[in-house]
């Protein structure tokens, strides 16, 4: 699984305390470890087709503090191509930049999620022992957590480096594009 990488589209929501991330994505991951082996989850891409995604809040752990919620706009859900996508504005509260200031450090890099399945729209695929769900019939939270159920969730600060950031990731990417032209002449392309 590759890691996710810092989001380069535009802030959900203006904020000098900016987070950004995803609580879920759509690649199948192991849930837990039984006597036969690991027992998987995934949710598909129109899993949120049908689902209740008012008053969402965002804590740390599932559990305490919100810091942030979507009925007052200072967190804003997107589902996309790779799964939900959270945009949070950490900065009404001191406990909130407080954890804006633990993600910017690095301390905390996952998020997780709290769901309710859409009744009859999930099943167990006995053969690759994963859970599949179809749909989600509510979000309750998204939360930065210390150990994500789904180690491919990710989240992150987004300031003034963004710039910066997207400057050297267009540098590599141009000198990678070099590199591969000079390797098609050398192979006589």
């Amino acid at each position: 699984m590759q890691p996710i990488q810092p989001i380069q589209t535009d802030k959900l929501i203006d904020s000098e305390c900016y987070v950004d991330g995803y609580a879920m994505t759509y690649e199948r991951y192991k849930l837990f470890d039984d006597d036969e082996g690991g027992i998987w989850e995934q949710f598909m891409p129109n899993c949120f087709d049908e689902c209740d995604m008012s008053d969402v809040i965002m804590q740390y752990d599932h559990k305490g503090r919100v810091f942030a919620r979507n009925s007052n706009d200072t967190l804003k859900l997107i589902v996309d191509s790779k799964g939900l996508r959270i945009g949070a504005d950490l900065s009404k509260t001191a406990e909130a930049r407080s954890l804006y200031e633990d993600i910017s450090a690095g301390m905390i890099t996952k998020m997780s999620w709290t769901f309710a399945p859409l009744e009859g729209r999930y099943r167990y695929d006995r053969d690759s022992r994963t859970i599949i769900h179809y749909g989600v019939k509510k979000i309750y939270d998204v939360s930065a957590v210390s150990i994500p159920a789904n180690d491919g969730t990710a989240i992150y600060t987004r300031n003034f480096c963004d710039g910066e950031i997207k400057r050297v990731q267009q540098e590599l990417l141009e000198a990678e594009k070099r590199r591969l032209n000079l390797k098609l002449k050398l192979e006589g392309f």
